[in-house]
């Protein structure tokens, strides 16, 4: 297909469209913030799975075990590939420069875009580790959908951003118009809320770690780990006790049952990891949460804090999953990965500012213009470096 031109197109807020020089430009910053980390590469882990590993942590996990320990990976995902004049998906684009530049560093990586709820995504899986890769030391669970469709049932469930039990009332950034404006949310019916656990709960990646024991293919002393996020008081409502939250702590059962398994047959075991609040395609989706996104970077760079996607995981894989390395959790068996973000001091500044963030106001208070950018990066635009006035080409291959 010839080269095009490729300008940001947006639907309200959200971009429909994404750059493959920008998403390639992602992916190598990634991999720098890796290689660039004094010790140089560490021992841990020979064979990672990532399920839902081409954007946001997923992406970077992928990157910390490949340039980090010179992990094989085999990564699943559920992506747009370009078709005509449309461009592929970010994530596509994302996995294709991840692939160009593991060859050129002579690490092995392979992919699955399918979906990964499916029994067949687990058998192509186990078929690929079986062949091409030896037992997985490491499998990450990253996987963010809106809905699932039942391996065994064939029933559709879709999730739902809803409070459960009252409704719910605070103000957020209407993003479409750049706005501060309140929002009220009806709770969840009983249905919503199970839907929601069925999407976004824990039973899928079980059913991952069952087929991969059933399968033989865990190495001696594996282990486990699905992200999750918990965060402040203001988004509880929400998420922590919205119907995300329920999913969550149906995440939270389902690890300690994975535990239970691996720690029996292989020495090995399950975690949640906790993670810091980021700028993704689906937490920007929750009303509430770019308000905070645009006031959390201020509070942490004001005291040297900050993390990106690529730096959390980095601080996860090196200080956490290196061979030596203790993981220490909280009371209930959580990695906090966010511990930066829920400093008292660091919630403060925000709880201070958070009444007094107007429309007039908002880019005075807060960081919502860096939130914007960072949003059409992840579809590999308004990045530095890039020549948004030069064709490229769209049709690329993973």
């Amino acid at each position: 297909m010839p080269e095009q031109i490729i300008k940001r197109k947006s639907r309200g807020f959200i971009c429909i469209n994404a750059h493959p020089e920008g998403c390639r430009q992602n992916v190598t910053r990634q991999i720098e913030a890796i290689t660039s980390a004094p010790g140089g590469r560490r021992a841990g882990m020979r064979n990672v799975l990532v399920i839902g590993a081409s954007t946001g942590y997923g992406l970077a996990s992928r990157i910390a075990a490949t340039w980090g320990f010179g992990a094989r990976t085999l990564g699943v995902f559920f992506e747009r590939p370009a078709d005509g004049v449309k461009t592929a998906s970010a994530g596509y684009y994302n996995t294709a420069a991840f692939h160009e530049f593991a060859r050129r560093d002579g690490l092995f990586a392979a992919s699955m875009n399918v979906d990964a709820f499916s029994d067949a995504a687990k058998a192509q899986a186990i078929e690929i580790i079986r062949k091409e890769m030896s037992r997985i030391d490491l499998v990450i669970y990253s996987l963010a959908s809106p809905k699932r469709v039942h391996p065994r049932t064939g029933q559709v469930f879709n999730s739902t951003l809803k409070p459960v039990g009252k409704p719910f009332t605070n103000k957020t950034i209407d993003l479409d118009v750049g706005k501060v404006m309140p929002v009220t949310l009806e709770p969840a019916s009983e249905q919503e809320v199970a839907d929601t656990v069925a999407v976004m709960g824990g039973e899928d990646w079980e059913m991952w770690i069952d087929a991969l024991l059933g399968a033989g293919l865990l190495a001696q002393g594996a282990r486990t780990i699905a992200y999750s996020y918990i965060g402040p008081e203001v988004t509880w409502p929400i998420y922590r006790d919205g119907t995300i939250g329920q999913a969550k702590k149906d995440v939270d059962a389902a690890a300690h049952r994975i535990d239970a398994k691996l720690k029996a047959k292989l020495g090995g075991g399950a975690h949640v990891s906790v993670n810091k609040a980021v700028v993704t395609q689906a937490s920007s989706a929750i009303p509430v949460v770019p308000l905070y996104l645009s006031l959390l970077p201020m509070a942490l760079k004001s005291r040297g804090l900050d993390e990106g996607t690529i730096e959390q995981m980095r601080r996860l894989f090196f200080d956490y999953l290196s061979d030596g390395a203790k993981i220490s959790t909280d009371e209930a068996g959580r990695i906090r990965m966010d511990d930066r973000e829920m400093r008292a001091d660091v919630q403060t500044d925000i709880t201070r500012v958070w009444p007094e963030v107007t429309t007039e106001n908002l880019r005075q208070l807060t960081a919502y213009e860096d939130f914007q950018c960072e949003f059409r990066s992840l579809f590999g635009f308004e990045l530095e470096g890039v020549d948004y006035d030069a064709p490229v080409e769209t049709d690329v291959q993973i």
